[in-house]
């Protein structure tokens, strides 16, 4: 199971959390998050998170704009938030990078909305529905996940929090590839409790081998 941590920004923290594996970590390029990157983030967010995906996440930007972020922070893939439309995602997914397409989920209908996306993305992130871009730290109703019928693989997002490894485990959907953790793993906005993160691991792991 792919394991995602987004929000991050301290460069110190960020080589903490790199050193627990996960595949993904996410930068948030959204003014209005407390995660913000800005761009005099940059000399310290530069360098390559490898193995792990370095992640950015925008909400309604340009193609221009995210492709020329990517192109200043070396990401490697794109986390939509937004109104983005299938012709942006695929402008992106041309241009080299990896496209992750979220999407707020508060029924089984909301699954609908994916279906114009499966052509020009590579994963989907379902994350709660709320007023803002983002599940704010709250779960959805995880047991219509088994309503989703579309080829595409997907994060689960919204909440996700260290005593939720043996339902994660639970969940047996084919296509669920991973998971994004982010506030209920938090001291403080954009840094990560590095023990909370690596107890969760290990528990969502070990009943897998």
């Amino acid at each position: 199971m792919l394991i995602k941590v987004c929000g991050m920004r301290d460069s110190a923290n960020i080589e903490q959390v790199r050193s627990l594996n996960p595949d993904m970590i996410g930068l948030i390029f959204y003014a209005r998050s407390p995660r913000f990157v800005g761009l005099e983030s940059l000399p310290h967010l530069t360098a390559s998170f490898a193995p792990a995906l370095k992640v950015g996440v925008f909400v309604n930007e340009t193609v221009a704009a995210v492709a020329d972020i990517a192109a200043r922070f070396n990401l490697n893939a794109v986390q939509l938030h937004g109104n983005e439309s299938p012709a942006e995602c695929a402008a992106l997914r041309q241009a080299g990078l990896k496209v992750i397409k979220a999407f707020g989920i508060t029924s089984a209908a909301d699954f609908a909305q994916c279906a114009s996306y499966s052509d020009c993305c590579d994963l989907f992130l379902f994350d709660t529905r709320t007023a803002g871009y983002g599940g704010a730290g709250v779960k959805f109703d995880w047991s219509i996940l088994a309503e989703y019928k579309q080829d595409t693989p997907f994060l689960l997002s919204g909440g996700i929090s260290a005593d939720d490894a043996a339902d994660i485990r639970s969940i047996s959907h084919s296509q669920l590839a991973g998971i994004d953790l982010n506030s209920r793993f938090e001291t403080a906005p954009a840094l990560k409790d590095v023990a909370k993160l690596r107890r969760f691991i290990a528990d969502l792991t070990t009943e897998n081998t």
